[in-house]
């Protein structure tokens, strides 16, 4: 691999960890935290979130360094059984790309402005990378279609990994990896917008159109196709541990791969090397791996707006800024139902607001992170604020996890209308969602949610007896999340602080009954039985959670709307369950 023409990024392969340890500890808003009322923390985030960002007032029109508008074919988009028709640029259309790449270069040498695109169909084979000062905005009509070919997306990075690809620092799903750059990337930068005039504004991933080669797309990694290598199957491009770690012993060797058949398949082999302490430019995915990339993705920076666009068909997560601050994300309409389409996650982030957003998604609709195994050097994310935002359909509404090593703290939630507008087909699993377990640990600590409704309440088909940490619990706290897909169980998190009133939850009328939901709050605290750290650990429960003048309508769970396990201090007061009203402390 050949970073020599970039000391910058070359620094930050070596010494990443100290530089964030030391911004993770500034915490904002010290005057908040001495306040009474905890909500007076969340209107300073909205205050700072909510300054006009300042560009110098000139425009750089992508016309004017050569992009050209296409025509539009027909075309088919698939994701497993699920096909729809769309339209794509015709074969053969002008590339945009050098285009888009001039303006933005061109605008930040000149001290910043504002990079047009204007109305019409803008085929970019590559990546938009965002400069500091740069407002990227896309007019009225505007739509950007991201090229179908995996391979656009390994020439452009500046660090070279040869066979590889030219590829970017990049984070999946909580881990570090050098991978294919995410269709819109920013990477160490100051002030920088993406915007657009309304929801005619387009970025579209293709993700469910077939790739340009005709052999898969990026949601056809997902699965494995006869004898093709995809995500989860074993990749021969990645080496046994005792070849990339030969540190470890033959124990700790065997505990970070753990029991999985295929723990050597991308998507697991990249958590291993996180425990196992390869650093980051070892870690060196791209060409012939298959992690997808983020549709966008800002790393450590600065004073970010995302606003005012249409957000389309995402390869993986829809919005994924990490180790940035003072980020505003508002009036954004996010349309992707494919695998792992979160549409937003915030990672490692520090003052984020989320206003006036719709979600209809394939995957959580906010997921909020801090990392995962080893890589924690960016510390938790904070000072989080959601309001005023529509969620149709997804996993979880707000959901805090589940890759949280470093923490989270300080959420505020209020205003939010988890519609579940796709109940009878595609209905919302939980409204307000925590997942974790023994590997991913990490805290929640304050997390406040006030005057949220559910008209249609989430999920409420039959579980069968089960607890509903999955999906169909109003609100889930959920620490034993996905225990199979970590080997290294040593980390148990800690859940404290919870808090949350006036809460609303209809009904809809399903072949059996009205039902808003299977049970109403779920909290399954940490399972000793699923660690394997050392003996003596202390294993905390969840506590300090509340739950005030809510109704939770009518759970189809009626003998147990309530589940608790490694629970306490859980408080409901003036609580609706059922037709019943609650107000007693469980533990």
């Amino acid at each position: 691999m050949n970073d020599a023409s970039n000391p910058h990024r070359r620094t930050f392969l070596r010494n990443a960890s100290a530089l964030a340890a030391a911004t993770a500890t500034a915490v904002p808003f010290a005057s908040a935290q001495s306040s009474a009322d905890p909500w007076q923390r969340a209107q300073d985030i909205i205050a700072r979130c909510s300054r006009p960002p300042s560009f110098r007032n000139e425009d750089f029109p992508v016309t004017a360094f050569g992009a050209k508008s296409c025509r539009l074919v027909a075309a088919t988009s698939t994701w497993r059984k699920v096909q729809w028709e769309v339209k794509t640029p015709a074969p053969g259309s002008h590339d945009c790309h050098p285009a888009i790449a001039a303006a933005i270069a061109a605008c930040h040498q000149a001290g910043g402005g504002r990079v047009l695109i204007p109305a019409g169909s803008w085929y970019c084979k590559g990546p938009i990378v965002l400069r500091s000062n740069v407002h990227v905005h896309l007019a009225s009509g505007a739509q950007v279609y991201f090229s179908a070919n995996p391979a656009d997306y390994a020439k452009y990075g500046d660090i070279d990994c040869g066979e590889r690809g030219k590829l970017v620092v990049s984070r999946w799903q909580g881990n570090d990896v050098l991978n294919y750059s995410p269709l819109v990337y920013a990477y160490k930068q100051t002030n920088i917008a993406l915007t657009g005039a309304d929801w005619t504004s387009v970025l579209n991933g293709q993700a469910g159109v077939p790739f340009e080669s005709g052999d898969s797309s990026w949601w056809g990694w997902v699965d494995r196709r006869g004898d093709e290598v995809s995500a989860a199957t074993v990749n021969p491009l990645n080496l046994p541990l005792d070849a990339v770690a030969p540190g470890l012993g033959p124990a700790e060797r065997a505990l970070i791969q753990g029991e999985h058949p295929r723990w050597n398949g991308d998507t697991r082999y990249l958590p291993a090397l996180s425990e196992a302490g390869v650093p980051l430019a070892r870690r060196v995915f791209g060409v012939g791996h298959h992690l997808r990339p983020c549709l966008v993705e800002f790393i450590g920076c600065s004073e970010v707006v995302m606003e005012g666009y249409q957000a389309v068909a995402s390869p993986f997560w829809m919005h994924h800024p990490v180790d940035c601050r003072n980020v505003r994300f508002s009036k954004v309409n996010m349309e992707s139902i494919g695998p792992n389409n979160d549409g937003f996650d915030p990672e490692s982030c520090d003052t984020v607001l989320v206003d006036g957003c719709t979600f209809n998604t394939g995957d959580d609709c906010i997921a909020i992170k801090s990392g995962k195994n080893r890589d924690t050097q960016f510390g938790p994310t904070r000072n989080v604020v959601i309001q005023n935002c529509i969620m149709n359909s997804g996993h979880g509404g707000v959901t805090l996890g589940s890759e949280m090593a470093a923490g989270i703290e300080h959420v505020y939630a209020q205003k939010i209308e988890f519609r579940n507008a796709h109940w009878a087909t595609d209905p919302l699993g939980s409204a307000i969602r925590l997942k974790t377990n023994m590997n991913r640990g990490g805290f929640l600590r304050h997390l406040y949610v006030r005057d949220v409704r559910l008209p249609n309440g989430v999920d409420a088909r039959d579980k069968r007896g089960k607890p509903a940490t999955g999906g169909g619990a109003i609100v889930t706290i959920d620490c034993n999340y996905a225990t199979g897909d970590d080997g290294v169980r040593t980390r148990p998190p800690s859940v404290s602080d919870v808090h949350i009133s006036n809460l609303r939850a209809g009904t809809v009328n399903m072949a059996d009954g009205d039902y808003s939901c299977y049970q109403a709050v779920v909290i399954l605290g940490p399972v000793a039985a699923s660690f394997n750290g050392p003996a003596g650990t202390a294993i905390l429960p969840v506590t300090n959670i509340s739950i005030t003048d809510c109704d939770f309508g009518t759970a189809r769970n009626a003998g147990q709307p309530v589940f608790l396990h490694n629970a306490r201090n859980v408080v409901l007061k003036n609580v609706k369950i059922n037709g019943r009203t609650i107000s007693e402390t469980l533990s």
